[in-house]
């Protein structure tokens, strides 16, 4: 039997980070992988490949702000679904080159092979061969990840109804597609798949997309959604989906219509890698999702055992399991860390992107905490005008007596760099005036924090209302 300081269970952005930093305190480390292929959900089947769909779908859709319509629409009419995903795999493989010569130069074994616990030292693995070793751990990170939920009752073929997982896979080319669940996932794909022209209608129980976007925010991106093509079908459930005798989905609705289209993808949730785990023999449990509970520092009800990323819930973000892994190994080696993640960038691939950091509006009023609101259009912007992007916006919030910044939101290409900026001021506790006292590139969108800056501080200053 093997033994190392650390083992790390999955191969995703929270078991990368947290090997390569164990590694770094020359810890001995491997990480046991199920896939025959490194970097988990996020590069092979999520983060990447999606964002990457989305940013040559942009490509082409910015060609039409450009004035360059006719070119748009003639790439649109020559090119097809499948002919986007070449470019996904593309990127795919140089990343996986990436992952796997970072691994090595840090000297961190790579097991293929499924865990399971033994006790709560020691782990079995199960090769592809059927083969079982054994690896005993001073320390356990899970790192699993999640996968798309899959109800039996949904009549996956994996090319006409596909999760988010199987439509990246697909061959099909459609001319429509139902998108089923308007969370994170349902959104980036509805709005990304109009912009390529294809007819879109968007399904969701709820009666608003993205609750917890500041609301202006969010019902700017439902009407740009729509302008683009997406119907939308908010407040209704899909009671079922069957095949007609075209080899056509048809989805029965709550209100009694029926809709049709050439596929369906369905994105109502996901659920964590654990049932492989043999979490009873640890005596850790999971609820109805297959998610773990953690405290603050990412360990679990055994104290060795820590779990980051997708496997223990919110906000399952690629960018925040990353330093959770590497906030868990630090912590597992007795090294301090004089932060805690309290400022998350939150960023939503959709086409227009979207981006916020801090809090809402509806979240300071509901606290009674005296706030004011400044707003840059990016039809204001030099650089708006040259790029074509002008129905941008980008919103500052701060307190009304102090001026502290609060909250930056923004939706509007670029809207998932654009918001670092104002992530560096929140989360030193700067006031909104840094966006005046600075200098900005000319032309930038950057240019949007001084305009949004300034905007706020004026209309508090005359006590004028909201633009």
């Amino acid at each position: 039997m093997r033994s190392y300081d650390m083992v790390v269970v999955g191969s995703g952005p929270a078991g990368q980070k947290a090997a390569v930093q164990a590694a770094k305190l020359s810890k001995r480390v491997a990480i046991i992988e199920k896939a025959t292929q490194l970097g988990g959900t996020s590069l092979n089947t999520g983060t990447l490949p999606s964002k990457t769909l989305k940013d040559t779908i942009e490509y082409i859709h910015g060609l039409g702000r450009r004035g360059l319509h006719q070119l748009g629409a003639e790439l649109i009419s020559r090119l097809t679904l499948p002919d986007l995903m070449t470019r996904k795999d593309l990127v795919i493989k140089t990343e996986v080159a990436v992952i796997t010569d970072q691994l090595q130069r840090n000297g961190i074994e790579v097991i293929q092979g499924t865990a399971g616990f033994v006790d709560p030292h020691t782990l079995s693995v199960m090769r592809s061969d059927g083969h079982v070793d054994h690896v005993h751990a001073s320390t356990i990170i899970l790192a699993t990840g999640s996968r798309p939920r899959r109800p039996a009752e949904i009549p996956f073929d994996d090319l006409i109804v596909c999760d988010s997982d199987s439509f990246l896979r697909t061959t099909k080319n459609p001319a429509g597609i139902i998108v089923i669940g308007g969370g994170i996932i349902g959104t980036e794909y509805a709005s990304m798949l109009a912009a390529f022209g294809i007819r879109v209608i968007l399904i969701d129980r709820r009666t608003q997309l993205l609750r917890f976007l500041d609301q202006e925010i969010a019902q700017a991106l439902d009407s740009q959604m729509q302008q683009n093509g997406v119907v939308m079908r908010l407040g209704q459930d899909q009671l079922n989906i069957s095949m007609n005798e075209a080899g056509h989905p048809v989805v029965q609705l709550q209100d009694g219509d029926i809709v049709t289209a050439d596929m369906v993808l369905y994105a109502m949730g996901r659920v964590g890698n654990t049932e492989a785990l043999n979490l009873p023999a640890i005596g850790l449990i999971t609820d109805q999702q297959g998610q773990l509970a953690v405290n603050a520092r990412y360990q679990t009800a055994v104290p060795h055992i820590y779990a980051t990323g997708d496997v223990i819930g919110f906000p399952a973000l690629a960018a925040t399991a990353m330093e959770q892994g590497r906030l868990a190994a630090c912590h597992a080696f007795h090294v301090s860390e004089g932060h805690d993640i309290k400022v998350i960038p939150y960023g939503i691939y959709s086409i227009p992107e979207v981006s916020m950091v801090g809090k809402t509006e509806e979240e300071l009023a509901a606290t009674a905490i005296p706030h004011a609101t400044g707003r840059a259009f990016f039809r204001e912007m030099a650089r708006g005008h040259i790029s074509g992007d002008l129905h941008g916006l980008l919103k500052v919030i701060f307190h009304r007596e102090t001026h502290a910044l609060l909250g930056v939101h923004i939706i509007g290409p670029g809207a998932t760099e654009l918001i670092h900026i104002g992530q560096s001021v929140l989360t030193y506790g700067g006031t909104v005036e840094y966006f005046i006292h600075n200098v900005f590139n000319y032309p930038t969108m950057a240019e949007c924090y001084r305009t949004a800056a300034l905007d706020g501080l004026n209309r508090l200053h005359h006590h004028s209302p909201s633009r």
